[in-house]
């Protein structure tokens, strides 16, 4: 497929975002856990193959739904937050913000900002979804598929969650290189816009706490039916988007379209909320890399050599339950019963849970070296 989105391509309403990626859901690129992370491990790059998709039990998908009703309007005055500092932000610019979340944990919360900006202003912003890897870059043809059609000083990046902040990095040196070679596009600002931001990665977040985003809860199912993306040069052609894989064939367990319309129900309920969370004050929210200061001692305590075998946060820990191989998951024992889902992944695939008073996270999945 050329640089066009696909027109049958995810479970979303086409209204809600357009999917800059390449089709590629005939190609079989899922291998198991233990082959993926040593692969990974061994020097494999990880966008190169895909996790076979978890598929929750019933008692697990009663949890997602269980944490999706009492994080509810947790979740939409974040949104409601972040929505009111971007459009702020580049108001002042002369700009409507135009949406371009990072597939996949980005693209749920693409679709809620723009759902916000409907229920609250009556304007139907833009959102594009687009795919950046750790280690290979944002995707430059899907950013200049966006960049043709709007200003650079209207683009607003954003994603679910900081970790480390390793992908706030990468979309920095991104965007640094592109208006390098571009500098029509000066106008592009690579700060990340997102619901949690544990990691003090970004100063347009809705919160510094570490609180669980139901989203990161399950994979495709609530991400639009659409896997991780891949990048490889034999699939990946010149003038390409990068790839991904659309499951329809698990329609009837998709709960996208219900996780959005649940928090988007709320937005009116929150907005006293929303006025009060924009009134952190600017130092407040002033980036301070601290979550990856406090992971790298994690990292030296346990002996860990490579930082990015260990995993920081709610959305992080639950990613390495659901797609890695786990050695064990660091938990704040006053977190407990926001974590019933980490501790079910957990005690699924026989994964010690050890409290660990003062993280500066809810919790922390450690991943086994196993290469």
């Amino acid at each position: 497929m050329t640089a066009t989105a696909a027109a049958l391509f995810g479970s979303y309403p086409a209204a809600d975002v357009t999917w800059l990626l390449t089709d590629l859901s005939g190609v079989d690129l899922e291998r198991s856990t233990e082959h993926r992370e040593a692969a990974i491990q061994g020097g494999t790059h990880y966008s190169e193959m895909l996790p076979v998709e978890f598929q929750p039990d019933a008692a697990y998908l009663e949890l997602f739904h269980e944490a999706l009703e009492l994080s509810a309007d947790r979740v939409a005055t974040a949104v409601g937050v972040v929505g009111e500092l971007l459009w702020e932000r580049h108001a002042a610019r002369g700009h409507q913000p135009v949406l371009v979340s990072l597939a996949r944990a980005g693209t749920p919360i693409g679709v809620l900002l723009r759902r916000y900006y409907e229920a609250t202003r009556g304007i139907a912003v833009p959102h594009y979804t687009i795919s950046i890897i750790r280690g290979r870059g944002i995707d430059e043809v899907a950013l200049a598929h966006v960049l043709e059609r709007h200003p650079a000083g209207a683009v607003a990046f954003v994603d679910g969650w900081t970790g480390k902040g390793a992908i706030q990095r990468e979309l920095d040196a991104a965007v640094t290189d592109w208006v390098a070679a571009h500098p029509e596009h000066a106008g592009l600002d690579g700060e990340l816009a997102v619901l949690a931001d544990p990691g003090g990665c970004t100063a347009i977040h809705g919160t510094r706490d570490d609180f669980l985003i139901p989203s990161a809860c399950l994979n495709s199912t609530v991400s639009g039916l659409v896997s991780r993306t891949v990048y490889r040069d034999d699939l990946i052609g010149e003038g390409m988007f990068h790839g991904a894989k659309f499951y329809a064939e698990w329609a009837e367990d998709d709960v996208s379209n219900h996780f959005v319309d649940t928090i988007a129900s709320r937005f009116d309920a929150v907005r006293a909320d929303v006025d009060a969370g924009l009134e952190v004050p600017p130092a407040d929210r002033a980036v301070t890399w601290a979550g990856h200061r406090a992971v790298e001692a994690i990292a030296r305590e346990f002996g860990i050599s490579d930082i990015n075998l260990a995993k920081p946060g709610v959305g992080e820990t639950t990613r390495v339950l659901l797609r890695r191989v786990p050695w064990q998951v660091l938990v704040r024992p006053d977190r407990l019963p926001d974590l019933r889902h980490v501790i079910a992944l957990a005690e699924a695939r026989d994964v010690p849970v050890v409290p660990t008073p003062d993280l500066p996270y809810s919790c922390i999945g450690l991943i086994r070296q196993v290469a």
